[in-house]
């Protein structure tokens, strides 16, 4: 389903929601989704419209046995905190949670309504959770990566420009991930004779005075970690990187397609695809607490050439060979 047909179809069903609310169908269910993304996010509208594919496939129809409540949070925990008390109370079957903090916002606001995440690191250890193969509780669903592929990003950062000997990380210091993932670069950045700087990411205007003041130094480049404050702001993010003429490499193909010079991660889209398959079977009756919470089975890796070029950086064969996609 193209991002078009998606709204042109939530648009429509939206109109119909009221009536069909009162043929009170026996087998309808309703499901309340509090995203990490902006309302208006291209990338949000396409992970929902791969969500709503896979439950229409499986026989769940917007506007006839199908109600969505949706909730964009942007990045701001009290919207989080505050959408997550509005979408219990309107008493859903179930709650798709993308990302960490939102979980927890939803899970704090009900242990009794099943929750599936996506898009959410290592979600034992900040207690989500009570383990992988045996989630319990409520809760279940998709981690979005462990914590060691940040090495990961330092290692294709030296292996694009190899002149670099500085990252700056740009990371959320509030959420659970972006502790972890800087605790994994500043352990391996010795092996890669990189120095490292931390950007705490609370606003825009914080983020922009730190990438300038960075940027005064040669042999700079950036780490950008996954948080919904850099989502938020990423279009001005990959502008600073560029215009600066810092290598960057970020956590989801989107930066890449929108700019980025090279990203590493999973398959967003397809979590979405997997959530939904999670909701059909908890709607048939399975239960959260004896689904087991299930990692990505692969990272792609996408370069942007045309960024590349626009820093002066030829990019080497034998990465340009191992990238799923390269965008020109």
């Amino acid at each position: 389903m193209r991002r078009r047909e998606f709204i042109t179809l939530l648009g429509g069903v939206a109109a119909g929601w009221p009536l069909a609310a009162r043929a009170q169908q026996p087998d309808r269910r309703r499901i309340g989704i509090l995203s990490n993304k902006r309302s208006d996010d291209p990338e949000g509208q396409d992970e929902l419209a791969a969500f709503i594919a896979v439950l229409d496939a499986r026989g769940w129809r917007l506007g006839r046995n199908l109600q969505i409540d949706y909730r964009w949070g942007a990045g701001n925990g009290e919207l989080y905190r505050s959408y997550a008390v509005e979408l219990v109370k309107q008493a859903p079957d179930l709650l798709l949670a993308s990302g960490g903090t939102v979980t927890g916002a939803l899970q704090h606001a009900t242990r009794g309504i099943p929750i599936v995440f996506v898009e959410t690191s290592d979600p034992v250890d900040r207690g989500l959770v009570a383990s992988m193969s045996r989630p319990g509780g409520n809760t279940t669903g998709f981690t979005q990566f462990d914590f060691a592929i940040s090495g990961k990003w330092l290692e294709l950062l030296k292996e694009i420009a190899p002149g670099v000997a500085r990252a700056a990380v740009i990371r959320d210091p509030a959420q659970f991930s972006g502790v972890g993932e800087l605790a994994v670069i500043q352990a391996v950045a010795p092996s890669h004779a990189v120095e490292i700087s931390v950007v705490d990411a609370r606003d825009i205007a914080g983020i922009e005075t730190a990438i300038e003041q960075f940027a005064r130094r040669p042999n700079g480049s950036l780490i950008v970690t996954s948080s919904g404050i850099a989502i938020k702001n990423r279009d001005r993010i990959i502008t600073l990187a560029t215009g600066h003429r810092l290598p960057a490499v970020y956590s989801n193909r989107f930066w890449a397609a929108g700019g980025g010079l090279i990203s590493y991660g999973p398959d967003v889209l397809e979590q979405y695809r997997r959530a939904a398959d999670y909701v059909d079977r908890i709607f048939k009756g399975e239960k959260p607490a004896d689904l087991p919470v299930q990692a990505p089975t692969k990272y792609d890796l996408i370069i942007n050439l045309k960024t590349a070029k626009a820093l002066g950086i030829a990019v080497p064969q034998t990465l340009l060979a191992r990238a799923v996609e390269v965008i020109e």
